[in-house]
């Protein structure tokens, strides 16, 4: 509640400062209120505010929890912070992060930029992101931490006690502590239950889990959030090629990385970046989604087209035009429906050669369901609506033509887009509904056309 109070004052203050109705000194309360606040907040704050405050806000943050804020900030506001900062500044900004906060920011710099931000912090750190930075951000490699409790297999639960209790603290979200053996080959997990639960007298190698699947650092950002859903994981570790340990990665990375995959695929169905945000400038956003537009209008008029080949049909059954829209509307829908499951599959790793041709029979089939059904409720209605049998007739054969063809495209699309390279989430809706309006119309007026000219 009192949260809650403190953002309402801040923004309330703020908007009377922009508008310039308050005296400057009223900086200090807002920075009070701000700074009471937890990081997390304080960045959902910001990204929550319209653009000409936010730089202001970001002014008003202390410098003491300024990098953990500006590690919860989106990458579209991190590089406009970043912008015009020493590399000393960044060095300072990151210090205390975790490694992959670290190296998450130093990617949004030019390359030119991040050796002089590495040189300005201290060794151990720059070795620590270096190896970070060296894998994809998009890989495990890119995803974890660096910072690892690790225990040798000989030692007694009492040692490992007597271990941590010299530290101050230990890494956020530990679970588990990871066993490997001199040459830091990963053996297994001693999990911190059987720490407090075991005997102080017997070794780690007895109460140690060895089942515990290790990640690859070259494993995929959807395969690590795959793993940690089907294992439950909180953290889990990452191995090189050798079964060394290199890091571990923990449950907050993978919530965002699903997160940021759910954005993705939100936003490509409509043909808009990920990168898009609620306040992004009219000079961003208007050009990304331009370019959609553009597309979009070139599938419009192929569909128009389409239609105009059959200019004298329409000019002599003016029913047909009335009819058309229905036709090409309930394939973009079905196409649509089976777009997206077929995408959710391939983003959860259910869908591969051996499971395919089951899922286009499933599609067919339902299509085909679903295609009869509804070409008889509009054939009936058509025919009852115009008074005429065969335009009912011919709308039902092209709704189940179109159905049935949208089931199809819906399946494969995502497979074929995937397979050379492009992505099914930002393409895949774009080239469904071109294909069900051409389909839907040309089969629905080149009927026409037989039957009727």
């Amino acid at each position: 509640m009192q949260a809650n109070m403190q953002k309402n004052d801040a923004l309330s203050l703020l908007s009377l400062v922009d508008n310039g109705l308050v005296d400057p000194q009223a900086f200090n309360q807002v920075r009070y209120a701000l700074n009471n606040m937890t990081a997390t907040d304080i960045a959902h704050y910001i990204e929550s505010s319209p653009i000409k405050l936010r730089r202001l806000l970001w002014e008003l943050v202390d410098s003491e929890v300024e990098g953990e804020v500006f590690s919860d900030l989106n990458e579209e506001l991190q590089k406009e912070f970043l912008q015009g900062m020493t590399s000393e500044a960044m060095a300072t900004l990151v210090a205390g992060l975790d490694t992959d906060d670290v190296a998450d920011v130093l990617q949004q710099l030019p390359d030119r930029i991040i050796p002089r931000v590495l040189d300005a912090m201290d060794e151990q750190d720059r070795l620590r992101v270096e190896t970070v930075l060296s894998y994809d951000e998009d890989s495990a490699g890119g995803l974890m931490n660096t910072d690892t409790i690790t225990v040798r297999p000989d030692l007694t639960i009492e040692v490992i006690l007597r271990y941590l209790r010299r530290h101050e603290d230990i890494p956020e979200v530990t679970d588990n502590l990871f066993v490997v053996n001199r040459n830091d080959t990963f053996l297994g997990t001693l999990p911190l239950t059987r720490i407090l639960t075991s005997s102080p007298n017997i070794t780690v190698r007895e109460v140690m889990d060895t089942s515990v699947d290790a990640i690859s650092a070259s494993a995929s950002a959807s395969r690590v959030a795959q793993m940690f859903e089907r294992h439950d994981w909180v953290s889990a570790p990452v191995i090189n090629d050798q079964g060394e340990l290199l890091g571990r990665i923990t449950i907050d990375d993978v919530v965002d990385v699903i997160i940021e995959d759910a954005e993705h695929s939100l936003f490509g169905l409509v043909g808009l970046s990920d990168e898009e945000q609620t306040f992004t400038s009219v000079r961003r956003t208007a050009p990304r989604r331009a370019v959609w537009l553009g597309i979009n209008l070139c599938t419009a008029v192929l569909a128009s087209v389409v239609i105009n080949l059959f200019e004298g049909t329409l000019d002599k059954v003016v029913a047909l035009a009335i009819l058309m829209p229905i036709v090409a509307s309930m394939g973009g829908v079905a196409g649509s429906q089976t777009l997206t499951v077929v995408i959710r599959g391939m983003t959860l790793g259910q869908v591969s050669r051996s499971n395919l041709r089951w899922l286009l029979n499933k599609e067919f089939l339902s299509g085909t369901f679903n295609a009869l059904l509804w070409a008889t409720v509009i054939g009936a209605l058509a025919s009852w609506w115009f008074d005429d049998l065969m335009i009912g007739y011919i709308i039902a054969a092209a709704m189940v033509i179109n159905l049935v063809t949208a089931a199809l495209a819906g399946s494969l699309l995502p497979v074929i887009l995937k397979a050379i390279n492009i992505d099914p989430a930002l393409a895949g809706g774009v080239m469904l509904t071109t294909i069900t309006d051409v389909v839907g119309f040309f089969s629905f007026l080149g009927l026409a056309t037989i039957f009727y000219i």
